[in-house]
């Protein structure tokens, strides 16, 4: 299995196509936001992946997300989600973290995203000061 993206969202919606298909509405894609209150603060934005299982494949794995303050694996671990899921094969699926992330200072960080032991993908998310 596989992910095909991973963004962080403001909201999101499935919805039924003809065919039958499945269409997701993502709204309020973003890769940074002006905090809500000065540092520290605590924000929860989600994170939703898409997730791709090939024919051949099982269909079971465990989605894992570790939000860091870097882009490297050594890097400060500042939360962390685990969750098994099933896919039919051939199919997509999706997953939501809610990350409840505290900063001390603006600045970036990196959820880093994988199934099972694969690859890790990364998405940037960056807490800007307050407007």
């Amino acid at each position: 299995m596989q992910i095909v993206s991973a963004l962080f969202v403001e909201n999101f919606e499935l919805r039924q196509a003809p065919g039958p298909s499945t269409r997701i509405d993502l709204k309020g894609a973003m890769f940074s936001m002006a905090a809500p209150s000065s540092v520290p603060v605590t924000i929860d934005p989600h994170l939703v992946a898409l997730i791709s299982c090939a024919p051949d494949e099982a269909g079971s794995g465990v989605f894992e997300v570790i939000f860091r303050k870097g882009r490297a694996e050594a890097d400060e671990q500042i939360a962390r989600n685990v969750s098994p899921f099933t896919v039919e094969p051939g199919k997509f699926t999706y997953r939501l973290v809610r990350g409840e992330l505290e900063f001390t200072e603006y600045g970036q960080i990196f959820a880093h995203c994988r199934v099972d032991h694969g690859s890790w993908h990364l998405v940037p998310f960056t807490l800007l000061p307050p407007v």
